[in-house]
């Protein structure tokens, strides 16, 4: 049964089902920058497409709004693309399965994707409608935001002459976003040196997790599932003596990983206690994390006896101790703003290779100084135990503008549609709204979007209702900036 179906807003699910029908996950954005290029040439308005796969389409004024001043509306193509463990699909080949459920769209066992396939589909809608009252539109869909914004990065800004900007790319319905984080990307490696050792290799694996995204989650007390499977290493290491053999956790680095996964050789007399001691730290993470983590379990799967190629004591020593040392979560928590986020790290992504170890981390802060200075960290942290930091995808914060004439125009539609006053605030998480306002001069932006929960997870589930009524919200807003 197709979502429409469900649905009232029966043009913006249309698209939002089209676009679910292209992968469209980090790094392979080119079929749905094609599908919009064509979207436009359809529809005869311009468009340009850059050599990052970034596709602006604008659209005239309508009638009696010739004179009003040009209005960016911005998403992101990308999503994070991230699966439960065992479903079969493969996200780089596959649209998505949709389904309504208790008046949520939902993904069969993968994430959604409405972060940020809602505001293509509401752009799209817009574009469409010639009914509609508003300004010039100036579209704008970036490529990779969610791997550091890459795509804004690289753009021309001077194909764009609004000095309004409507970024939709925000998950909770009435609250305007005003100001969010700046980030970088930090990738640790570590020399990887292995001998051989005889025994049986079992399985750690750590999972249950809730996990989510590493800036508007980073303060729920999830674990991250990368760091307390070290935790759970170093427990046993100090118990009793076992080789590594495999490393490997998280999907992306701004998501907090939600499964982690050792394996470790030991000889055939030892399971048993291995097995006790995993229980007595499966217990201790059980408790610890019993309200924001009430599913975490730790797994053990033995192998059969045989030779098995081990980290050597050192390579072992400097992994375990970079995994219980690292920085992890909230950092600061901001002076300025009560309960907001300042900085913090999300160690994302774990491998164990031939030769090297790799951990892969999102820094976010809406300081420099301190991104600068978290960062610097890491790269002494790696240096101390002889390997490398390589520092990339740095993005700046968007910075909170006192004299707005934008936040009175929303303000005055939402109390006006809804009978209440919206929320303006500052987020943790990064958009690339910050990036718009150190190239546009005297940029007027804020940042919207439906209510939609557990991003970047496969738990992702956008609310119908707010999707339709945010949308509506949309369309009064344009009529508004005349």
């Amino acid at each position: 049964m197709s979502i429409l179906d469900h649905v009232q807003l029966k043009n913006v699910f249309h698209y939002f089902e089209e676009i679910s029908k292209i992968p469209h996950g980090s790094y392979h954005t080119e079929a749905i920058s094609h599908y919009l290029t064509n979207f436009a040439k359809e529809k005869g308005l311009w468009y340009f497409k850059d050599k990052s796969g970034n596709v602006i389409i604008k659209k005239e004024a309508s009638a009696g709004y010739e004179a009003s001043g040009p209005v960016i509306i911005q998403g992101h193509m990308d999503m994070v693309c991230e699966k439960e463990s065992g479903a079969a699909i493969d996200m780089e080949k596959e649209g998505l399965s949709l389904y309504v459920e208790d008046g949520f769209l939902k993904a069969k066992g993968t994430t959604l994707g409405a972060d940020d396939g809602i505001a293509i589909a509401y752009v799209l809608s817009v574009l469409e409608d010639d009914s509609l009252k508003h300004p010039k539109i100036e579209a704008v869909f970036t490529t990779n935001e969610e791997v550091g914004m890459l795509g804004a990065m690289a753009m021309d800004f001077s194909k764009l002459s609004g000095r309004i900007l409507l970024n939709i790319d925000s998950d909770i319905e009435g609250h305007f976003l005003t100001s969010c984080a700046g980030g970088l990307t930090v990738k640790t490696t570590l020399p990887a040196v292995y001998r051989s050792m005889d025994g049986v290799c079992v399985s750690i694996v750590l999972d249950g997790l809730f996990g989510g995204h590493s800036g508007s989650e980073i303060d729920k007390e999830h674990a991250n599932a990368v760091i307390e499977l070290g935790r759970i290493l170093q427990y046993i290491k100090q118990r009793m003596s076992f080789g590594i053999a495999a490393l490997e956790g998280g999907l992306k680095d701004n998501a907090i990983p939600r499964q982690a996964k050792a394996e470790i050789v030991v000889s055939a007399g030892e399971i048993e206690t291995l097995k006790r001691y995993a229980a007595e730290i499966e217990q201790i993470l059980q408790n610890e994390y019993k309200v924001s983590e009430p599913n975490l379990f730790v797994a053990l799967t033995a192998s059969k006896e045989k030779t098995y190629d081990i980290l050597d004591e050192t390579s072992m020593k400097n992994i375990l101790f970079y995994l219980r040392n690292v920085p992890n979560g909230i950092c600061h928590m901001s002076m300025n703003m009560k309960g907001l986020v300042e900085t913090s790290l999300n160690a994302g992504v774990m491998k164990l290779g031939k030769t090297n170890f790799t951990m892969t981390s999102s820094v976010r802060s809406s300081l420099e100084s301190r991104k600068k200075e978290l960062s610097e960290k890491l790269t002494a942290l790696a240096g101390f135990l002889g390997g490398t930091a390589e520092v990339g995808g740095s993005y700046p914060a968007w910075e909170y503008c006192a004299d707005s004439n934008l936040r009175e125009i929303v303000s005055g539609t939402y109390q006006k549609m809804f009978g209440k006053e919206p929320v303006f605030e500052a987020i943790h998480a990064g958009l690339e709204c910050g990036i718009f306002y150190e190239n546009i001069k005297d940029l007027d932006a804020v940042s919207f979007g439906p209510d939609n929960f557990d991003i970047h997870t496969p738990k992702e589930r956008l609310n119908i209702a707010s999707a339709e009524r945010v949308y509506q919200f949309l369309v009064e807003l344009l009529a508004g900036l005349k």
